[in-house]
């Protein structure tokens, strides 16, 4: 289906790298060891779709990083009834960003995806993240060298769907727009970015939301594979 491509840019959190899986497991350490008396998965169902929404808001400037990591948290156990004091709260947010990248569960198929790419294309990735966090989560989980370009936001100064974080990708790969593909979960951030600016694109889709007309989906990674004539 796509021809022509040389480079591919993937997204890491929630396409490569199972966030929500990850993340649960960094809240169980730290409920454990803080004894924290509240179910976890009662605790996980309310904070998921809050910490979404908080990336939402920090991806469109309506808050900073430090805001997003206190109010997300402050949000979802008050939403608990389980209120904690402010300096509990900055503990377990730097906790949190401690203990996430020490699990290190990858999609199924991700690393069969990636080694049936790797000597094919030139991978890259394009990331919200935070430098330190990103990098950490890619070395941990073994991923540092299928990848030759990693952009984060923060060090590119822009965020998805910004045009200015896909145009970066391209100039630092060497690539173009006619011979690269974006491949990541997010519609907003990921496919409507790269579409405006005219980067072909593969939506990663492993939620409810809609698929509008036209979209080229996959509910799996290895679905990717006979798209790029594997």
């Amino acid at each position: 289906m796509f021809k022509n491509i040389k480079h591919i840019f993937f997204d890491l959190d929630h396409t490569l790298w199972d966030f929500d899986l990850n993340s649960k497991l960094a809240y169980q350490q730290i409920f454990q060891e803080h004894d924290v008396k509240l179910d976890l998965d009662a605790f996980i169902k309310v904070y998921e779709p809050l910490n979404l929404d908080f990336w939402r808001k920090f991806r469109e400037n309506l808050i900073t990083k430090e805001e997003l990591r206190y109010q997300r948290l402050k949000t979802a156990f008050d939403a608990c009834n389980y209120p904690l004091e402010d300096k509990q709260i900055d503990l377990f947010a730097d906790l949190y960003i401690q203990y996430l990248p020490n699990n290190n569960h990858l999609f199924p198929g991700c690393i069969d995806l990636l080694n049936s790419l790797k000597g094919k294309f030139e991978m890259h990735l394009i990331t919200n993240g935070f430098n330190g966090v990103q990098q950490n989560k890619i070395d941990k989980a073994g991923l540092n060298d299928y990848f030759n370009i990693v952009l984060t936001a923060e060090a590119a100064g822009y965020k998805k769907p910004a045009p200015q974080i896909f145009h970066q990708a391209i100039e630092r790969a060497g690539a173009s727009i006619e011979n690269s593909l974006m491949i990541g979960d997010s519609y907003a951030a990921d496919i409507l970015g790269a579409q405006q600016v005219g980067i072909k694109t593969i939506w990663f889709h492993t939620t409810n939301q809609p698929i509008p007309k036209n979209e080229i989906v996959v509910h799996d990674l290895l679905s990717i594979q006979p798209l790029l004539g594997l």
